[in-house]
């Protein structure tokens, strides 16, 4: 299996707002480089460099209002001389009017943004962009445009992508790779496109982007939002509207759930991309869901995970992984890389 990886993820290290103090964030470089050691150790296949896309690539999934306040906003923080990473501190909330773009760059880091956990610093846009870059050069690779080519690829991104929105950033995420390689795949011809999230997340970002679209099925498998984040979106009611009502599909999962109950909704989700019957599908690879996650209370082994990724291999359909969450660094690269080799040798 090819793996897109870029150096250039080192370039963000971010600080987050968690229990009431800002610290260092749990989504740090050392996640990426486990997994890429790991990929190697397992002799999963060649490993390259991503194309260098632009950021017209990234708008469709995203407005272009929205790249470019990520693209310019380190400059902008700088430019008032005050050291530290970029934090919003205001949010737009329910019952005022939130549709202007702020002119000062406080206002814009709130209005494009949902909570404090996504900084910005020198080296953020370089390594968003680079990230995206990769899951990209993925869908490429995989022939998914033209409808040939390889059956899996693997997008090692770092940052993840799955919480950020069409025009907002938030836990950890900013471009949303996953909905950028999916717009990318159908903007070059595919018809039909899935989105399968095993983050323990809800990919809120994700949802909000294709919730009214019917080309693109977004299923995921998750922590109930009622308590665990993102808290304000994952509810299995959520169905999509509009033209993409029926669309989305989510599937909550209480505390400490295991591999027996996991494997339900995991099959519940595989049913309805089949029925959807996609030309390409993408997947969110959180492997957050582990037992031992320091942020996330699901209870999957390291033994589980070849099964998720044979179960997606079932469905025959060009396939490509995005590197979503999943913070405990130690286990991060085996979690990972177990899903890819679950799929290849079901392939």
């Amino acid at each position: 299996m090819l793996t897109f990886y870029s150096s250039d993820h080192r370039l963000h290290h971010g600080v987050e707002l968690k229990d009431g103090v800002v610290s260092d964030s749990f989504e740090e470089p050392a996640r990426a480089e486990t997994v890429l050691a790991r990929v190697h150790t397992a002799q999963l296949g060649e490993v390259a460099a991503p194309t260098r896309y632009g950021p017209a690539q990234y708008v469709g999934a995203h407005s272009e209002a929205y790249v470019a306040f990520l693209a310019g906003a380190w400059d902008e923080w700088q430019a008032t001389g005050r050291p530290g990473q970029a934090l919003p501190l205001v949010w737009p909330v329910r019952g005022l009017p939130s549709t202007r773009v702020p002119e000062f760059i406080d206002g814009k880091l709130g209005f494009f943004s949902m909570d404090a956990g996504a900084p910005i610093n020198a080296g953020t846009w370089d390594a968003v962009r680079a990230s995206a870059d990769c899951a990209l050069s993925g869908i490429d690779a995989l022939g998914a445009r033209s409808g040939a080519g390889a059956q899996g690829a693997f997008a090692l991104c770092r940052p993840p992508g799955h919480h950020a929105g069409h025009a907002f950033a938030g836990g950890y995420c900013y471009l949303n790779n996953a909905a950028i390689a999916a717009q990318h795949a159908l903007a070059g011809g595919a018809k039909r496109a899935a989105i399968l999230d095993v983050d323990f997340h809800h990919g809120n970002g994700t949802q909000e982007i294709f919730y009214e679209r019917a080309d693109v099925l977004f299923a995921s498998i998750h922590g109930d939002p009622a308590v665990s984040y993102p808290y304000f979106s994952g509810f299995a009611d959520e169905r999509g509207a509009a033209a993409g009502e029926g669309f989305n599909l989510n599937l909550p999962l209480p505390k400490g759930t295991a591999w027996a109950t996991y494997e339900t909704a995991l099959q519940t989700a595989i049913a309805a991309i089949e029925r959807h019957a996609p030309d390409v599908l993408v997947v969110s690879l959180g492997v957050d869901t582990f037992e031992h996650d320091p942020i996330s209370h699901f209870r999957l082994r390291t033994s589980d995970y070849p099964r998720i990724g044979a179960a997606i291999a079932a469905l025959r359909v060009p396939t490509l992984f995005v590197m979503e969450g999943g913070y405990m660094v130690d286990e991060i690269g085996v979690n990972a890389v177990n899903v890819l080799l679950g799929f290849e040798a079901r392939a």
